[in-house]
């Protein structure tokens, strides 16, 4: 009984993740059209958040093993984009579009570093 709780909760935060994911593309899309931007904010703030909660959900509030696979593997699972960042970024490179391909590689992974850090950084900073 106990693992199939675990599986809802992950099936239930990617659920969730998916609908955040495919709202923010609608929201997105039609603004920064020549540029991949709704799959680059996913993956930086995907990346925050996986930084946050590494350390939120362990070091500064005891949280339920299925909560933090609700929110990590399930949410943030299905809410970030990998496969449709690489997807984007051989579509760039394929219309040979080398600085847009390389920018967008460029600062998806440094930003979304920076935001793993940045979401460490403001868990542990949190005082409860």
């Amino acid at each position: 009984m106990e693992t199939f709780s675990k599986i809802l909760a992950v099936a239930f935060g990617g659920a969730f993740g998916a609908i955040a994911r495919y709202a923010l593309h609608l929201l997105f899309a039609k603004t920064f059209a020549p540029f991949p931007f709704s799959t680059f904010f996913i993956n930086v703030t995907g990346s925050f958040l996986i930084g946050f909660l590494a350390v939120f959900l362990t070091e500064k509030f005891t949280a339920g093993e299925n909560l933090r696979l609700f929110l990590t593997v399930g949410f943030l699972g299905a809410y970030t984009t990998f496969s449709t960042f690489e997807l984007e970024t051989f579509e760039l490179l394929r219309e040979k579009r080398l600085p847009t391909a390389f920018f967008y590689v460029s600062a998806s992974f440094a930003i979304g570093l920076i935001g793993v850090m940045s979401g460490v950084w403001m868990a542990k900073k949190l005082s409860l």
